[in-house]
């Protein structure tokens, strides 16, 4: 029933249906004469000003700015709109360039006044000839700052090394300003010039001329058109980088004074602005850069320290910043890399490969230079493209300038970061706490170790196969919940003189850091990270000579020099087993060292009834005495207690390769000692006697460990 009511309804008073309602019109297709247009250089200058003066949206970014109240410059995120920006260093830069034109000028004021938006530069260098150019028909000040493309810098076969190239330059700034003014006098023409412009540079007043004979300059004075920048006024940001632009004046136009609002700028040089940036700007207020400077010659100023944050660098070319650098920037650090490369080569051999990036990225890099005809990236002007042979001058750095960088600090801090990355790498071989190890076939794991109780565990290492089979008989004893073995096979690398290679690719090592759970990014310098091992102790069970004495001390060095906490909280013990035994009937006198034998020998008249039995190695000890060793643990384990700093004194001394002639001069005393004491008649000093339960470490390095 709807849908014929529908239809009736439809229907009109003769009885035909209604048409359909017209379908709705399309896009109105643009004529020919909107689709392709003309614009005049103007009209395009502000329909498209990214192509000019770089973007016209507020950016946020990472930038430097001058602290008032702290009088640094200080890095920090702002919010700006480059383009603003960038109209204001045209300006600027055309004041700094007349000191090229003009080397008596001395001085350049800068206002700005924030509330009233109107920003000024002046300087008493040369002005602009106030005269009528004969083609043009109009005053050259007029032709220069109210129409674009004019220029005195499109002669490419004059060598200039001024900043303006381009022909826009100062145009631009009145082309995006509500009002612009310019005033010059000539001393050649005795004349003095103003005139204004508004409207975004569309409405023209008539130049005043009139007659002038005092002191020479050039003033701009505009009010940029904050509408077109998407501001209301200038804010704090813009107004903190339009100051920070006036200290770099300050820094690159040498013998010229920057007054800022009335107050003189206190920067005189170059050297003095780098001062700013690195004078107590480390976070921790820790003042540690050290500043290498140099003037090669008149057009080069270059500066160079430690960077804790990447690579960072400050240059100017022509008094523009090129805050992403280029090739003036590219040339300087290749030249230092190269050098503190060869450095390192000597510094770090066997290290980690430290590559020239790596070295970039620890330099700060401050560059002032004057370049011939330089070009740019774009209109912004922000990264300088010449190439290094058409610079129109060098700049050579010295030997003393090289020699003073590699005492200043960047070759010390590249080497720790080199050591901070081999501790990186070594990290990832480190071990955790786990209950098993299926990987490593030799090891005899305890039952508990990586478990709750693993911190009462014990790991014994042996000297070789034979040995760990021999100790095994001996666990029937103690049981195997709490003891395990693993087997050395032969000596410990001496880690405090290997490369980071061959730590890196030393299997036995990596195996050992696994069964412990030894982590190189731990100290273990409190308890709850040494709830973190799989072991809370090692037992060193070596064979009584001096290779086993050897072994031992390469076992203690590998720990000291990775963990020295652990020498201190009595982390190692030994496990010996005599090295000779003199029985008759029921009676058996043990002994660990010669000298103890030789003693017993001396004070036994009937020495020679006993039965002697020399023990090669551990392997030597049968299962019936490898039990009994076991039974009578106190007897045999001997810990190592740390005595103090003596201690890690020794360790060194033993092992590294900086303490060589002490340690000939150690052997000698020794040896001289040994002598006089036979001589004398003397007994032998020996470490382990029948009540020795604890040995420190540079008693076993003076006693044990020097037989070796």
């Amino acid at each position: 029933m709807t849908d014929i009511r529908d239809m009736l309804t439809n229907m009109s008073k003769n009885g035909e249906a209604e048409p359909p309602p017209p379908k709705p019109a399309g896009p109105k297709k643009n004529t020919i004469e909107k689709t392709f247009q003309k614009k005049t250089q103007l009209e395009h200058i502000l329909l498209r000003p990214d192509t000019y003066i770089g973007s016209v949206e507020h950016t946020k970014e990472l930038m430097w700015i001058y602290d008032t109240e702290n009088s640094k410059m200080v890095q920090k995120e702002i919010v700006y709109v480059p383009g603003l920006y960038k109209i204001f260093d045209e300006i600027l830069v055309n004041a700094a360039d007349n000191k090229q034109r003009d080397k008596k000028m001395d001085c350049i004021k800068i206002e700005i006044n924030q509330e009233n938006n109107v920003i000024s530069v002046w300087n008493n260098g040369q002005g602009v000839p106030v005269v009528m150019h004969k083609d043009e028909k109009m005053y050259v000040p007029t032709m220069i700052f109210g129409h674009l493309l004019t220029s005195s810098n499109f002669n490419d076969e004059e060598e200039k090394v001024t900043g303006g190239r381009n022909g826009y330059g100062a145009k631009l700034c009145n082309v995006f300003s509500t009002k612009f003014t310019v005033e010059t006098s000539s001393r050649e023409y005795r004349k003095h010039f103003k005139q204004s412009w508004g409207a975004n540079m569309t409405k023209t007043s008539e130049p005043k001329i009139k007659e002038y004979s005092g002191e020479e300059f050039t003033k701009i004075t505009f009010s940029p058109d904050l509408e077109k920048f998407k501001m209301e006024k200038l804010d704090d940001d813009i107004v903190g980088l339009f100051s920070k632009r006036a200290f770099d004046v300050a820094a690159w136009t040498r013998g010229v004074k920057v007054f800022l609002n009335g107050e003189k700028l206190p920067v005189k040089n170059f050297k003095e602005y780098i001062d700013l940036y690195i004078k107590n700007n480390d976070d921790d207020g820790d003042d540690t850069h050290k500043l290498i400077y140099e003037s090669p010659n008149e057009r080069w100023e270059v500066a160079v320290t430690t960077s804790d944050y990447g690579f960072r660098q400050v240059s100017f070319v022509n008094s523009i910043a090129t805050s992403k650098g280029g090739k003036h920037v590219d040339h300087v650090v290749d030249m230092i890399t190269k050098y503190v490369g060869e450095l390192l080569k000597k510094k770090n051999k066997g290290g980690v490969a430290i590559k020239p990036g790596q070295i970039k990225n620890h330099m700060w890099i401050f560059i002032n230079c004057l370049i011939v005809n330089p070009s740019f990236d774009s209109q912004s002007k922000e990264t300088m493209t010449l190439q290094v042979k058409n610079f129109g001058s060098k700049c050579n750095l010295s030997e003393k300038f090289f020699n003073a960088v590699a005492k200043g600090g960047i070759i010390e801090t590249i080497l720790m970061w080199a050591k901070s990355k081999e501790q990186d790498q070594l990290s990832k071989t480190s071990g955790k706490k786990q209950t098993k190890l299926k990987d490593i076939p030799k090891l005899a794991d305890a039952n508990m170790a990586g478990g709750p109780m693993s911190h009462r565990c014990t790991l014994i290492l042996t000297e070789g196969d034979s040995a760990k089979s021999s100790v095994v008989s001996g666990l029937g004893i103690v049981g195997r919940d709490y003891y395990g073995v693993f087997p050395l096979k032969g000596k410990l690398l001496n880690v405090r003189e290997a490369t980071h290679n061959q730590r890196m690719e030393n299997v036995e090592i990596n195996v050992l850091v696994r069964i412990l759970g030894l982590n190189f990014n731990k100290k273990y310098e409190d308890d709850s990270e040494m709830n973190t091992l799989r072991y809370g102790k090692v037992m060193l069970m070596t064979d009584q000579d001096q290779d086993g004495s050897h072994i031992k001390g390469l076992l203690i060095n590998f720990i000291h020099s990775n963990w020295p906490a652990l020498i201190r909280r009595d982390y190692l013990e030994e496990f010996i087993t005599p090295i000779v035994k003199a029985s008759k009937r029921n009676e058996v006198h043990s002994f660990y060292s010669i000298p103890e034998f030789e003693e017993w020998k001396s004070a036994t008249p009937n020495h020679d009834t006993y039965t002697i039995k020399y023990y090669k190695g551990l392997g030597t000890s049968g299962s019936n005495e490898m039990r009994e060793y076991f039974s009578n643990m106190a007897r045999h384990r001997i810990r190592f207690r740390y005595s103090g700093q003596q201690d890690d004194d020794h360790i060194v001394l033993a092992f590294s390769k900086k303490h060589i002639e002490h340690r000939k001069e150690w052997l000698t005393n020794f040896m001289v000692e040994t002598k006089r004491r036979r001589a004398k008649g003397l007994p032998e000093k020996y470490l382990y006697t029948k009540d020795t339960r604890v040995v420190s470490y540079s008693d076993f390095i003076n006693f044990e460990l020097v037989l070796f």
